[in-house]
């Protein structure tokens, strides 16, 4: 029993009104949502609405960060669209079953560590242009069925309500924190409109979000090596735009709350949840940043929230559908855009001045791409690759070699500054072959062997010193160092290692 306890984090001390509340206020805000996700690719708004109740469910059961909100996303929608324009249905629902079996192997390999490789600088701009998103994607709620803007009194009525829900959220927390400022919001504003008989924009006039519990259904099409080709690239993005944004948003909200959530078991969680949400008649889906910090803002902190946001979804569907679908649109955008700016990240103005240029061109670059192509992948793989290519043409600059003769009239250059790929030329330059003595002493104490260009570049080296008749010592090597050496001995062939009492710190 403790250890199920410990594994769903049930030790903690957990205000659950508040976190009652907090899911309400979530599932309330994840309706319109998945049902505009699910229009975006072309399918059934119930497809998103079972997407974001089992994927949430699953996600908020089994995932490696309590508090954290998943379900049906913008981002699998635009994956999966031509996918159900060209083949149907059916082939959306084997690809997201694949992709959740991808991720379930990413996490089983733990693969979630590889997004400690992610920059600050990346996750600025990741953060900030999922902000422009999110207050992008309500301007179309500013427009009727036509695509014409709002005018006259209906412009008026709905900005005045927006205004309000946007107000209440900002003062609230000032005045208590006991009930969520969203969900104040939200009843607030249904109220006024419901009890004033104001003509404005609803959740129902998206579309019925009435239907019954998600039914089991494995997916109809033909089990063949055709159809697995035609799903596996879509399955191969889902899985990986899917744990990108879930792994950033883990991130983000570790930060917020101060705690360290796990990435491979939301690997293993997101998994589980698009398996399941395929198998019941979900598009898929992952980590909602948006709903996450309405969440967090509210002040949940336990799986409790996730659950509650996931159940009080499907009896929105199975029973409060009318209800539900009465509520004023202007609410919830206000909400969301309330969300927008709270997740900008602010600071990262204040701290221009302070950083690196090259930071913050990864982070206005990785902004505009997320932004722009609303491709969060591809704007964080951008960010990560120029930060990279920055860095190693920064370090290769770094190296540097201190000369001086010994009492022996031997040659010592003193390496600093690591040697890789990038610094291999600058290495090479340094040496004056035809000059020097008939011994040659290369000192890594400050310096270590980085990869295979390093080792070529040594070899190079001392194969013109051999040439020359002159003899090559390799001091201060580090045991990783000497390893990498020594599994290349048919390149090298110089290798007088001294000072074996040299000593390196390992990890374990």
């Amino acid at each position: 029993m403790d250890k199920i306890l410990d594994f769903f984090n049930f030790r903690e001390q957990i205000n659950y009104r508040l976190e009652v509340l907090s899911g309400l206020t979530v599932a309330l805000a994840l309706i319109p949502e998945a049902v505009a996700f699910a229009l975006i690719a072309g399918l059934s708004p119930l497809t998103g609405l079972y997407a974001a109740f089992v994927v949430g469910l699953v996600a908020a059961v089994l995932g490696g960060r309590p508090g954290m909100i998943s379900g049906a996303t913008g981002a699998i929608a635009v994956i999966i669209a031509p996918l159900a324009l060209m083949y149907g249905v059916e082939y959306v629902f084997a690809a997201v079953v694949l992709a959740g079996l991808f991720q379930l192997l990413a996490g089983l390999f733990k693969l979630g560590k590889l997004m400690r490789l992610v920059p600050q600088p990346v996750i600025f701009g990741f953060v900030n242009g999922l902000a422009i998103i999110i207050g992008g994607s309500q301007i179309a709620q500013f427009k009727d069925e036509s695509g014409s803007w709002l005018s006259g009194t209906e412009m008026c009525v709905f900005g005045g309500l927006v205004i309000l829900a946007m107000g209440i959220i900002a003062i609230m927390p000032r005045i208590t924190k006991a009930i969520p400022g969203g969900l104040t919001a939200i009843v607030v504003v249904f109220g006024i409109a419901y009890g004033l008989d104001l003509d404005t924009k609803t959740v129902g006039d998206l579309a019925s979000i009435k239907g019954g519990f998600p039914p089991f259904h494995i997916p109809n099409l033909p089990f063949t090596l055709e159809t697995f080709q035609i799903i596996l690239p879509f399955s191969i993005i889902i899985a990986s735009v899917g744990l990108i944004e879930s792994l950033l948003t883990l991130n983000i909200i570790d930060e917020l709350t101060k705690t360290r959530g796990s990435g491979n078991r939301e690997c293993l969680a997101q998994g589980s949840a698009n398996i399941l949400s395929g198998v019941f008649s979900g598009m898929g889906g992952c980590a909602m940043i948006g709903q996450s910090l309405i969440n967090v803002s509210s002040g949940a902190r336990s799986r409790v929230s996730g659950i509650i946001a996931s159940v009080m979804l499907l009896v929105f569907i199975l029973f409060g559908s009318g209800l539900i679908e009465q509520l004023p649109m202007a609410a919830l955008t206000g909400l969301m855009l309330m969300v927008a700016v709270g997740t900008f990240e602010w600071a990262s103005f204040r701290t221009i001045r302070r950083m690196p240029a090259s930071d913050v061109l990864v982070m206005i670059l990785v902004t505009i791409v997320t932004a722009v192509l609303h491709n969060l992948a591809l704007a964080v793989f951008i960010g990560v690759i120029i930060s990279a290519l920055l860095f190693a043409w920064d370090n290769a600059k770094r190296i540097r070699a201190r000369k001086s003769i010994d009492e022996n009239g031997w040659k010592h250059y003193e390496i600093y500054g690591p040697l890789f790929f990038g610094s291999t030329t600058m290495f090479a330059e340094k040496f004056n072959v035809e000059g020097d003595p008939e011994h040659i002493v290369i000192d890594f104490r400050e310096s270590r062997v980085s990869d295979m260009s390093a080792i070529e570049a040594l070899n190079k080296v001392t194969e013109l010193y051999t040439s020359a008749g002159k003899k090559v010592h390799l001091r201060h090597l580090s045991i990783d160092c000497r390893t990498l050496l020594d599994r290349a001995d048919a390149i090298i062939e110089v290798n007088h290692y001294e000072d074996p009492t040299y000593k390196v710190l390992h990890d374990n």
